[in-house]
């Protein structure tokens, strides 16, 4: 009997794992895919137009590529043909684009084939199989079978990172679902990461519905049309707002240099300075998600817990800042004096020398209901920049007046007023 391996729900969901990566994305992650339709319905195009974007990092129906070395098995085609379509789709050819015409079958040498032109292309992203009957050794299609079959092929696109496409065919018989429409058992739905089912209204006719699932993408429909050799989107794609979560994150902690509080202060923060929505009950999750660019950007973050109550603890290292400490949020409208620390703080000297510094990190909120902390006074009587001890630490800390406090919550009223009502409020001024 083989030892169970098991994690707890509490170490999964505070463990940092390296993001699921796209080929393309939001349609392709790594893994392995079916592409199927019908004969001669232009399935082919389609995986020949992926290859060259992949290759050229070009946009495949309006979605950006990650580029890499790319393998195309015409199992089906000639030579001949494939420069025929290859003139069709471009002008330029890609170093990074290869064609091979025969394959060993799955399980019997395609493997290691595809192992070794990875030893010899470090860059390979993309692997599309056309088609994958031509690789098939099984006869028998039952669910197990099928299943069993496409698993080694499923194993080896995780081991070494990479996207598998299995072009393939439809049954003949309709269906309400397309996906139940691919040739073959429920079992090469099951194994395979996601399906992208290819469906034409006429077989004569220049429209199409591309239907995608799959355990890392969205369930949806692209209508497509053909604009000469290529698949297009028929209808106008909207684009996704830019992710600007990080750039916030990584702007607001240059600032701050340390961060000890609760997801719904660090949401305070985040709104207070950029405005925009950002959630309590997300910010974690969303935490986790932008681990890896945060810490490109210098950013390292951990959950804690202190006496029953969830803390985040975060911390900025301009050493290890890719953007060696530049702002990249775009431009605000600013609205009242955002600043969170003293324009002379040096975050290398906040965080220095200790191994556990976010267990001495303390926030304004910390400063304020910790008992009696002691106030430094540097021995020339001035007080910039004011710090507290804790610890035997002394930490940068920003004081506001009543006054301050007053000022800056009428400003964010008035701008609300105005967002919402389009009505300007004057500011008060006290004459007195």
């Amino acid at each position: 009997m083989r030892e169970l391996s098991i994690k707890s729900c509490e170490e999964i969901m505070t463990t940092i794992y390296k993001p699921t990566q796209f080929a393309v994305e939001g349609l392709i992650a790594q893994g392995l895919f079916i592409l199927a339709g019908s004969p001669k319905v232009g399935k082919s195009w389609l995986a020949l137009e992926l290859c060259l974007s992949i290759a050229k990092e070009e946009k495949l129906l309006d979605r950006k590529t990650q580029q890499g070395s790319a393998l195309y098995f015409c199992l089906e085609d000639s030579y001949q043909r494939i420069q025929s379509r290859l003139y069709e789709l471009t002008d330029e050819p890609s170093d990074k684009l290869f064609f091979a015409l025969k394959a060993d079958s799955i399980g019997d040498g395609l493997e290691e084939q595809i192992i070794k032109f990875k030893s010899e292309h470090d860059d390979l992203r993309l692997i599309v199989i056309d088609t994958l009957q031509m690789v098939r050794n099984e006869t028998e299609s039952s669910y197990g079978s099928d299943y069993a079959e496409l698993l080694p092929l499923k194993a080896l696109a995780e081991q070494i990172g990479i996207s598998i496409v299995l072009v393939h065919h439809l049954r003949k018989a309709a269906d309400s679902d397309p996906f139940n429409m691919v040739s073959g058992s429920t079992g090469l739905n099951g194994c395979v990461d996601g399906l992208l089912v290819l469906l034409k209204d006429k077989r004569s006719g220049g429209q199409a519905v591309l239907h995608c699932t799959g355990r890392d993408i969205e369930d949806q429909e692209l209508s497509l049309k053909r604009h000469g050799a290529r698949w297009v989107l028929a209808s106008e794609h909207e684009d996704k707002p830019p992710d600007t979560f990080s750039f916030a994150v990584h702007d607001l902690m240059t600032e701050l240099c340390a961060f000890k509080g609760s997801a719904t202060e660090l949401c305070g923060l985040l709104k207070d300075r950029f405005g925009g929505e950002y959630f309590a009950n997300r910010l974690t999750r969303d935490l986790f998600r932008h681990a890896y660019v945060l810490r490109d950007l210098g950013v390292t973050f951990e959950p804690k817990r202190s006496n029953g109550q969830r803390l985040l603890l975060l911390r900025y290292d301009k050493n290890s800042d890719s953007s060696d400490g530049k702002t990249l949020m775009p431009e605000q409208p600013q609205t009242a004096d955002h600043t969170v620390t003293p324009d002379n703080t040096d975050c290398s000297e906040t965080v220095e020398n200790t191994a556990s510094a976010f267990d001495d990190i303390r926030t304004s909120a910390d400063i304020f209901t910790d008992p009696a902390p002691a106030v430094a006074v540097p021995a020339d009587g001035t007080a910039d920049p004011e710090c507290v001890l804790i610890d035997g630490k002394q930490v940068p800390i920003v004081r506001f007046s009543l006054d301050n406090l007053l000022n800056q919550n009428a400003a964010k009223i008035r701008e609300q007023i105005y967002q919402e009502r389009g009505i300007l409020v004057p500011e008060f001024r006290n004459e007195a």
